[in-house]
């Protein structure tokens, strides 16, 4: 494959490198040109565009996505069709994820025009999350290089999701003098939401002294009639030979591992009963938040099995304590008031169902609206206030004059909001906690409501989803904790950040604005209806 400036009397059957426009044609960028679309950017005066010529033996970037999917060897995934160079592979089912870290890294080291990325091995994920993506850096790439590949994955699977099975759990919770029966009552009621996210079922539970006899009885009682036994101390695990372990060598069982390298989990107790697996759960096992009883809970539920071993293989990546669905960090945060954000203005779309004018240049008590919008980020609490251009950049960009605002160019606004998000999201400072997406067509959003959403971002110790709300329905702006900016660069078409929301399983803070969350102006009618006057 060449790569470069080439002259338009050599280009059909090139692919472009960037968007190109011919009067009133727009070719977007990846387009493989015709003979027609030479015609068409010769009579627009173009005599030459940046473009990949392919060789003989290259593979487009689509087929040779689509083709090293095709080779790979996996169960219970999806494969997407290819676009942009792409294949994503989803989770047919929930379940614990598994790969082949070896065959992976194989893969990545053929070339690099050649990619493969993966969640972390044994990540749970939900039915329909995407848990690998092959990705073709260049326009296109040898076949040689493809079939290498698919040499490598013919070597046996290279991932799965392992699925949950609804397994029955029979529950022990020890009891102290002081110990409040509320305490054990909220304990199942968490316990049954974690096995009811696997189809599983708490089918007994058993309230003993915190002894060892009584626990050993009562868990040989429960592993006849159940798949698996969870003990709960009233008193954590302060010794190898305390209640826990020592009730389940008791009860006639195998300790396999007391003590695990995980933050919050390390008092966890991992044994076998009667062919059963018996956890003795930590005592941070009593709250919904992620700890080191849900990493081996759900690996067992999955069939998987788990080991001493692996155990001891937790430590890297064990350390809890800072995770984003850990609302109470053990190190302090900053104080708030220090959390910054970043407003993206989404301001580069083309006002289709307008017929012609550009709603964002609509006049509002004399105003363009986009201007308006700008005005009301830079009077908020936000510490940039960032605007994403495309469609009529200049005509935009002149709106913007005198502003102290950060403009973003998006020269491949035409494939879809996702392009805008990248664009935006690109230019936020590092040192920003989070980035406000607000639409540039929303009049009745002022900066007031904007400060509302991040002063509730800073209550949450910036780890949230923020969201405006209008009656208890979801609108606009929403403010994305900085977890989120990763995942945004693998969105594609007119995609917005409202399927990563509910993807990544963070907590969603709606802040009730009033009617402005729910109003924007994609009409004539509703644009008028606001105030606005459009212009041509």
């Amino acid at each position: 494959m060449k790569f470069g400036p080439v002259p338009i009397d050599q280009a059909e059957g090139a692919v472009l490198a960037h968007a190109t426009t011919a009067g009133e044609r727009r070719f977007r960028k990846a387009h493989r040109l015709s003979a027609e679309d030479v015609s068409a950017l010769k009579a627009a005066g173009i005599t030459e565009v940046v473009a990949a010529v392919l060789a003989a033996d290259d593979l487009g970037e689509d087929a040779a996505a689509e083709m090293i999917a095709a080779s790979m060897s996996h169960r219970n995934i999806e494969a997407k069709p290819a676009a942009t160079g792409r294949v994503n592979l989803h989770a047919e089912t929930a379940g614990v994820f598994t790969v082949d870290a070896a065959m992976v890294d194989a893969i990545n080291a053929v070339d690099p025009t050649i990619t493969i990325a993966t969640l972390a091995q044994h990540a749970p994920v939900e039915k329909g999350q995407m848990v690998a993506t092959v990705k073709i850096i260049p326009f296109a790439v040898a076949t040689a290089l493809v079939d290498r590949v698919a040499r490598i994955c013919a070597s046996g699977e290279i991932f799965a999701v392992n699925a949950y099975r609804p397994v029955r759990v029979g529950v022990i919770q020890t009891v102290l003098p002081g110990i409040k029966s509320s305490v054990l009552d909220k304990t199942l009621r968490v316990t049954e939401a974690r096995l009811a996210r696997s189809g599983g079922r708490l089918t007994a539970e058993r309230r003993t002294p915190h002894e060892i006899a009584p626990v050993a009885e009562a868990a040989a009682s429960l592993a006849r009639d159940n798949d698996m036994v969870v003990i709960f101390g009233a008193s954590a695990m302060s010794d190898f030979a305390d209640v826990v372990p020592a009730a389940i060598e008791q009860a006639g069982g195998t300790v396999i591992r007391a003590g695990m390298p995980v933050d919050p989990g390390n008092l966890l107790v991992l044994g076998t009963l009667d062919g059963k697996r018996v956890i003795g759960a930590p005592g941070c096992a009593r709250s919904p938040k992620e700890n080191g009883f849900d990493w081996v809970l759900d690996r067992l539920i999955a069939g998987l099995d788990v080991t001493a071993g692996d155990i001891a293989g937790m430590g890297v990546g064990g350390l809890l304590m800072e995770i984003p669905t850990r609302p109470q960090p053990r190190e302090p945060l900053p104080a708030r008031a220090e959390l910054k954000v970043d407003i993206v203005l989404l301001a580069a779309g083309r006002s289709s169902r307008m017929g012609g004018p550009n709603k964002l240049l609509a006049l509002f008590d004399g105003k363009p609206l986009v201007r308006r919008a700008a005005e009301r980020a830079l009077g908020s609490m936000a510490a940039n206030t960032i605007v994403v251009t495309g469609h009529q950049q200049e005509r935009v960009r002149a709106a913007m004059l005198g502003l102290d605002v950060t403009l973003a160019d998006n020269p491949d606004f035409a494939d879809g909001l996702s392009s805008s998000l990248k664009a935006g999201i690109a230019r936020v400072a590092g040192d920003t906690a989070g980035a406000m997406i607000v639409l540039g067509d929303m009049p009745g959003v002022s900066a007031a409501d904007l400060d509302g959403l991040i002063d509730a971002f800073r209550r949450s110790g910036g780890r949230s989803v923020v969201r405006a709300a209008h009656d208890g329905r979801r609108g606009n702006p929403v403010l994305l904790p900085r977890s989120l900016f990763p995942a945004i660069a693998h969105l594609e078409g007119d995609t917005g950040a409202r399927h990563l929301v509910e993807a990544e399983g963070l907590d969603v803070i709606d802040v009730e604005i009033g009617e402005g969350a729910a109003v924007d102006v994609d009409t004539r009618e509703a644009l008028e209806g606001a105030g606005g006057v459009l212009q041509d």
